[in-house]
């Protein structure tokens, strides 16, 4: 590995870097953003108890077996899979050109739906059910249960988890060259075939995606650190003090 070469690659196309770093960025932020959104509708609508009414309970079947087959196909066929179908099959198979780009976040937000809906159910699914029959013993619906007291503590509890769907989305746009969708690894490819250096190239990419990657990785941290609140709590000084007096004055008599 030549330090010349990879200083000449980096002054000489930096701009492709920084577009490809950008355009990594962009499409896993929005599709990350989108499949939380997709997977916390497959998740409550899959947590939603069955029905007493026989219709009503054919319906939840129904649309829970969908959803069933939408996350095991998502998440057991390959990303680049399914760029090549949703891109290519659909232009085949029904017309539609879609835009590299917008194509690109659609197919994201659908793959990582898929996964955040099952990381969504079992954050609901962690917190005790005592709180959801309380919160049915005084007339809220699942919907509203889900929206004032469930999902709260669940999306603090899978935070973590929601975190490292970005960074591997992070990683796994490099797929999305197979359908010329100008990202990191694109540009990268790009360089290199200019030059014929292609180690140099692809270790000036590699040390971009740790960049990105480290950086999502400590705000998250510092994120969860501050849901989390401080280790150890006090009082205020005024409750302090009015703790301490009514204590003194309880001792006094």
């Amino acid at each position: 590995m030549s330090i010349d070469w990879i200083i000449k690659i980096v002054s000489n196309n930096w701009p492709m870097f920084l577009r490809g770093a950008g355009i990594t960025l962009l499409v896993s932020m929005v599709g990350t953003v989108l499949g939380f959104l997709i997977g916390i509708i497959v998740g409550v609508i899959r947590t939603i108890p069955a029905p007493e009414n026989r219709i009503k309970k054919v319906l939840v079947k129904f649309i829970n077996v969908m959803l069933f087959v939408y996350i095991e196909l998502f998440r057991g066929t390959p990303m680049i899979v399914q760029a090549m179908v949703i891109y290519y099959g659909s232009a085949l198979a029904f017309g539609v050109n879609m835009n590299r780009l917008y194509a690109a976040i659609i197919i994201v937000s659908i793959n990582t739906g898929a996964y955040m809906a099952e990381i969504i159910r079992g954050g609901i699914l962690s917190v005790d059910k005592g709180q959801f029959e309380a919160a049915h013993a005084i007339g809220m619906t699942h919907f509203q249960t889900m929206i004032s007291i469930i999902l709260p503590q669940a999306i603090r509890n899978i935070l973590p988890s929601i975190g490292n769907e970005f960074v591997i989305n992070i990683k796994d746009t490099s797929v999305l060259n197979v359908i010329s969708v100008t990202e990191l690894y694109f540009q990268t490819k790009s360089v290199s075939g200019n030059n014929f250096r292609y180690f140099e190239s692809f270790f000036v990419a590699c040390v971009l995606y740790f960049i990105m990657t480290f950086t999502v990785t400590r705000i998250l941290r510092y994120i969860e650190g501050k849901l989390d609140g401080e280790e150890n709590y006090s009082m205020c000084k005024e409750e302090e003090e009015t703790f301490v007096t009514r204590n003194r004055d309880a001792v006094s008599c």
